[in-house]
């Protein structure tokens, strides 16, 4: 299905800035959430996003987290290491007064190996194929980063396995194209 929507740009689906089209970096390699994925993942998360603290890591287009703020979320952090996406992601939180989005300019695995602090919802969509998702699923877990009940939110690629630690659950699955999108429950180890 084709779209009118020019290259770079994305467009925030529901919300506070429903409608509100928004440009990203054009940096190779960066793919942001299609729609139809963004509106299934967030209707699956309708019941818990507004008032949840999340944590967007790989950010690049700023989409997901983006939507999150714009459905109610009480706090949003980017995290990308691309310096030209976060100044991206810095000017659309700036333009759409975002107060409560903040940017963070540093790779994924160094932001999560400073200090914890637990969040309700986490975006992780790595770049494809570069062996990223397990790491950051495995600093997630042990670093303190998850409430005692929060949703992860996993974009792979189609044929990739899911490495989950024994005490996240599968709760939806779900594929588009060549890309697997995916949605954990993590509970509280034991």
């Amino acid at each position: 299905m084709k779209t009118n929507q020019p290259r770079n740009q994305l467009r925030i689906i529901a919300g506070t800035w429903r409608g509100r089209k928004l440009g990203f970096a054009p940096v190779p390699g960066l793919r942001p959430t299609p729609d139809r994925v963004r509106e299934t993942l967030f209707n699956w998360l309708a019941p818990v996003v507004r008032g949840a603290r999340c944590l967007d890591l790989y950010a690049g287009s700023g989409a997901l987290g983006l939507e999150a703020a714009s459905r109610g979320a009480s706090e949003v952090v980017l995290v990308d290491n691309d310096a030209l996406v976060a100044r991206t992601l810095q000017e659309q939180v700036r333009v759409l007064n975002a107060d409560q989005v903040r940017v963070a300019a540093v790779d994924t695995g160094v932001y999560l190996r400073g200090p914890a602090q637990p969040f309700d919802v986490v975006f992780l969509d790595p770049p494809f194929r570069e062996q990223r998702l397990q790491d950051a699923i495995q600093q997630l877990e042990a670093g303190g980063w998850l409430a005692n009940v929060a949703w992860v939110y996993l974009e792979a690629e189609r044929e990739l396995k899911l490495p989950l630690p024994p005490n996240w659950e599968l709760y939806r699955s779900k594929t588009a194209g060549q890309v697997g999108y995916h949605l954990v429950r993590r509970h509280p180890p034991g």
